[in-house]
């Protein structure tokens, strides 16, 4: 395998999205640079490697500062430019605000938020003067409405879909791109590992993974400033919450999201 690829960075490239993501770019010439929490990323990169790419695991905390830096720091020293970075690390947290932990809420945040700007500003100090580069940031169809039962976790990624319009138009004139990609409910385990699994949006039908990932590889190929990620259903979802009215859509996603008994 030649080092003449262009190489990507991926957080969150484990398992579900993520991994579904690298497999685009494996498949389409890319090199990857992919870091996850668990001992799964390395599992990960052979399945990269399977489909003809380098690939270049690292595991590492992104809840933390060190997590985020260490793994920069790991795809600085492979003396490569980054063409592409896809910014998916992110987790969920179903139940009522009044019973979560404030820790695990706190969390969320470190990771979603703080470990998404963290990431972005490394990558973008590092593409600006190559004068090219993609970023991808993994929002949610969740940016467009209020979530009750995932109270933190939906303005978390109403944050990473307007932090994504907002530097897209501040590097218009750098040669760096930035796409959003906005997945609705997809085929992977983050609604279980959210402890969603009882609530009708955690056992409602899903789209598939293979598609949205597909998506956002295309949207970010074509630099288009952000996509729906799923099927027709979906889509149209997101247009009408551009119209519904807010207190009409949180009452609506209450039901979906609740826990049940």
């Amino acid at each position: 395998m030649s080092e003449k690829r262009p190489l990507a960075l991926i957080t969150g490239a484990s398992s579900g999205l993520g991994l579904e993501l690298s497999k685009q770019f494996a498949q389409n010439g890319y090199d990857l640079a992919i870091s996850g929490s668990s001992d799964r990323i390395f599992e990960a990169a052979e399945v990269i490697r399977g489909l003809g790419a380098n690939a270049y695991p690292h595991q590492a905390d992104a809840a933390s500062y060190d997590g985020v830096e260490s793994f920069w720091t790991f795809v600085k020293e492979l003396n490569r430019p980054v063409e592409a970075a896809v910014l998916n690390v992110g987790i969920g947290l179903g139940g009522a605000f009044a019973d979560t932990d404030l820790e695990e809420e706190l969390k969320l945040i470190s990771i979603n938020i703080t470990g998404t700007v963290h990431m972005a500003k490394r990558v973008v100090k590092h593409m600006i003067p190559n004068g090219r580069g993609k970023i991808l940031v993994v929002s949610s169809i969740a940016a467009t409405l209020p979530t009750p039962y995932e109270t933190v976790y939906g303005p978390s990624k109403a944050f990473g879909f307007l932090f994504a319009e907002s530097l897209r138009e501040e590097l218009r004139e750098t040669g760096v791109t930035v796409t959003a990609i906005l997945p609705g409910p997809t085929d992977t385990n983050f609604h279980s590992n959210a402890g969603m699994g009882s609530s009708e949006i955690g056992s409602s039908k899903k789209n598939d993974k293979e598609l949205v990932a597909r998506q956002g590889f295309e949207a970010l190929m074509n630099d288009v400033d952000h996509v729906v990620g799923g099927d027709e259903a979906t889509k149209q979802e997101a247009m009408e919450n551009r119209s519904t009215p807010e207190p009409e859509k949180a009452a609506r996603h209450a039901k979906r999201a609740r826990l049940q008994n």
